[in-house]
């Protein structure tokens, strides 16, 4: 525990919470694909896949990390960690924020042509998900570098003018 924890570079034990919910998070997220891929196998050969998704998409986050260490400037490794879950709890809730709101507005699939309304739909995602980064970014402690992130995806949008 003590190499994690300096790998990591946690100081207090609290800190072993975005760890642990990074893991489950994987976890999860390697049952819910092997699942949905083989919903019809047994159970044993889903939780295999879900073993070998789990390691795959592992090797390939601390290979991001590794990646984004360098670029993103954080004062902990373990802050990291936590930037990836706000990503996460971001995209996923842009999802069932937009949702509702589309269907408030009157916009269906039914009624508009198909390519229109995923536009829209995606459009609309976007505006959400601009919010709930930097909304989620500030409920878990990281509000400096998601309105940097979030300035910086604004000017790539042509929307600089607006920022100043």
């Amino acid at each position: 525990m003590k190499t994690f924890k300096k790998h990591w570079e946690i100081q207090q034990n609290w800190q072993l919470i975005f760890p642990l919910l990074g893991i489950l998070g994987l976890a999860y997220s390697s049952f819910k694909l092997a699942n949905a891929f083989l919903k019809d196998y047994q159970i044993w050969i889903v939780l295999a896949a879900s073993a070998l998704i789990f390691f795959i998409l592992l090797k390939f986050i601390l290979f991001l990390f590794k990646k984004l260490e360098t670029r993103w400037v954080v004062e902990y490794r373990w802050e990291l960690i936590r930037i990836f879950i706000v990503f996460a709890i971001t995209g996923t809730s842009s999802l069932f924020v937009g949702r509702p709101i589309i269907k408030l507005i009157g916009i269906t699939q039914e009624n508009l042509n198909v390519v229109v309304y995923w536009v829209l739909y995606i459009v609309i995602g976007l505006i959400f998900y601009q919010i709930l980064l930097v909304s989620i970014g500030w409920l878990f402690g990281q509000f400096k570098f998601f309105w940097e992130f979030e300035k910086k995806m604004l000017s790539r949008f042509g929307l600089k003018r607006f920022l100043d």
